[in-house]
């Protein structure tokens, strides 16, 4: 009978999981999106806002899961974006002024992005934000938390083609996941909606 029991538990639990999972938070696509492919991408600097722990792994866990996708010629980092951005004042100043522009007054500048594109050689790129990155309770549940926005451009146009925002929260006992796993997840799970 106990058996029954934990059985029956088991596969209410299953029925469960299969339900709460099922697709990210929100995803848009543009409609001229089932055109576009790009064969180089890059990952513009990635903003973390108050987790800065992210930055050193963030970057990098994306260009990773963009390289095993396997659906571009050539990937370019946002390690190279910041050091190419250091050493090159006015293209410093073009990225910082593009980003700027998206974030107060939500215009995809073409001229900056067409910039951009030049001189990284891509023809679209990424822009990372880290919503959340963080261990906390949730409803008296120690959860491992991991939120990411992502925004695709077209280089030459400056069009959005795609914009996505998902989080998880991956419950915990005892031995606490590993942020950066529990980010891999998180990109590779949202990559799955985005054009390419």
């Amino acid at each position: 009978m106990i058996r029954r029991s934990w059985m029956f538990c088991f596969l209410i639990l299953i029925v469960v999981m299969l339900f709460g999972c099922g697709s990210i938070r929100y995803s848009q696509v543009a409609p001229d999106a089932k055109d576009f492919h790009p064969e180089k991408i890059g990952v513009l600097s990635v903003d973390v806002g108050i987790y800065e722990e992210a930055r050193s792994v963030i970057g990098q866990i994306i260009a990773d899961c963009l390289v095993n996708k396997g659906w571009f010629a050539g990937v370019v980092t946002s390690e190279t974006v910041e050091s190419r951005m250091q050493s090159d004042d006015e293209l410093g100043k073009t990225v910082f002024d593009y980003i700027a522009k998206l974030k107060t007054v939500n215009f995809s500048d073409p001229d900056l992005s067409r910039m951009i594109g030049e001189a990284y050689h891509i023809d679209a790129f990424l822009i990372v934000n880290v919503d959340y990155w963080n261990y906390t309770v949730e409803d008296g549940d120690k959860v491992a938390k991991v939120g990411l926005g992502l925004k695709l451009v077209e280089a030459e146009t400056g069009e959005i083609v795609w914009k996505a925002g998902h989080h998880v929260a991956e419950d915990y006992w005892f031995i606490k996941p590993d942020l950066p796993d529990v980010a891999e997840d998180l990109v590779k799970e949202m990559f799955g909606y985005m054009p390419h």
